[in-house]
């Protein structure tokens, strides 16, 4: 069974509208409103002919995602929502709104740097300087922001301890269409959920961050991420993919012709930590991950975030802050010399049945001086969606099938298949 309309190439939308018995630039009418309108729905599709709709409904009646829950928060800046799939699963996807520079002082980064920076990457707060907290990051240049933080699994493998996904279990892989499918349905949603006039109107980033480990479901997420490029317009520079560390996962993306950004949720400088903390290290330990970076980099000439969360008593200590930034510091960008390694420090975001605890905001002040001090860039990510449970390592949906702990092969057919050992 199709599992969403956007699971559907063009010759297959062709073969459909022949079958309807309608002429071949129905077909074209149909992509314009899958790609250029972001409309998922056929009866929204008023330029097609009624008997048209009525059938592409019928047809594809139980396909696609269906809006179960919204939630809002942060004012009306964060949305959370959560779409059932197909057989039975549940997804979140989350909506983060940002107005422009200078407008909030709560502005974190996502989806890539921001334009303007020049090339030293993002600049982090100077001590003393902009606001007493000194947990924000400087806001970006420029038009406000519409980030859609998107999931690529019904629940995840990867087991990470300190992740509500994780601690969920993982049920399916989504499709490319479902994958895509998400984007359209908060575009079409976004304009009546704006808070004020300063928030921007339509999507300007996607963010492969939510649900699931994006390349243990590498042909989705790239069919995915290729859609949302051609199809939907977004620069390759707009879309970013999240990993917690499958170097055959990064190997690839330094292999495509699509330069998307890359994060890779670390969590730890050293071995001993990040095993306890990312299971998936154990197969691909720090050293292997970052010899993947580097080819990463080298391919691409983009930097990359490396996401660490911080918890109280676990990574937080100024040991692990000064590894981290000697671990990173010599990640350069070919040619300009550049640091290739941008850390985004994210304090835990406390989680119901898991024991982690945030650090102060003083633990977090000395970790990022300590980084900074090697000169890498670093920053501190404003938490958004706390209070909706959408935040970084949030997303847990019981409303799905029970999740199976487990995780994936390291490497071979299964790896990519959702077979597991």
């Amino acid at each position: 069974m199709t599992r969403s309309l956007y699971d559907l190439d063009p010759g297959q939308l062709e073969a459909l509208v022949a079958e309807a018995g309608e002429p071949p630039y129905r077909a074209r009418q149909l992509v314009h409103w899958l790609d250029g309108r972001r409309q998922p729905d056929p009866r929204a599709m008023t330029n097609l002919p009624r008997s048209l709709r009525a059938r592409l409904s019928e047809r594809f009646a139980g396909a696609g995602l269906v809006l179960d829950q919204h939630q809002a928060g942060d004012d009306g800046w964060t949305h959370k929502f959560l779409f059932r799939l197909p057989g039975g699963d549940a997804v979140e996807s989350v909506l983060m709104l940002y107005p422009p520079a200078g407008s909030s002082p709560d502005e974190d980064w996502e989806g890539g740097r921001p334009e303007g920076w020049g090339s030293g990457g993002l600049k982090v707060r100077p001590p003393g300087g902009w606001g007493s907290g000194g947990l924000k990051v400087r806001p970006p240049e420029g038009r406000g922001r519409a980030t859609v933080c998107i999931s690529s699994q019904a629940g995840c493998a990867m087991g990470c301890t300190f992740c509500a996904t994780g601690q969920f279990g993982f049920t399916r892989h989504l499709s490319a269409g479902e994958i895509v499918e998400q984007v359209a349905r908060v575009s079409t949603l976004l304009p009546e959920l704006r808070p004020g006039p300063a928030a921007p109107d339509h999507l300007t980033n996607v963010v492969f961050m939510g649900m699931g480990e994006p390349f243990a479901n590498q042909e989705a997420t790239w069919g995915a991420a290729y859609r949302l490029h051609h199809g939907f317009g977004l620069s390759a520079r707009a879309i970013t993919i999240s990993t917690v560390g499958l170097v055959p996962g990064i190997r690839r993306a330094a292999a495509e012709p699509l330069p998307v950004n890359l994060a890779v949720s670390i969590h730890a400088a050293d071995d001993a930590t990040r095993d306890r903390l990312v299971p998936v290290n154990r197969t691909w330990p720090i050293a292997e991950l970052l010899d993947a970076v580097r080819d990463y980099v080298t391919a691409t000439r983009r930097r990359v975030s490396f996401e660490y969360a911080l918890m109280d008593g676990v990574n937080d200590d100024l040991e692990q802050a000064g590894r981290l930034g000697r671990l990173l510091a010599p990640l350069r960008v070919p040619g300009s010399g550049g640091h290739a390694a941008h850390v985004n420090l994210i304090p835990y975001n406390p989680t119901p049945g898991i024991s982690f605890a945030p650090p102060s905001k003083a633990a977090v002040r000395r970790f990022r001086d300590t980084v900074a001090a090697s000169g890498v860039p670093v920053s501190v990510r404003a938490n958004r969606g706390v209070g909706i449970a959408a935040a970084c390592g949030q997303l847990r949906t019981t409303a799905g099938r029970p999740g199976r702990r487990v995780l994936p092969l390291a490497e071979g057919p299964g790896a990519d298949s959702g077979e597991t050992r």
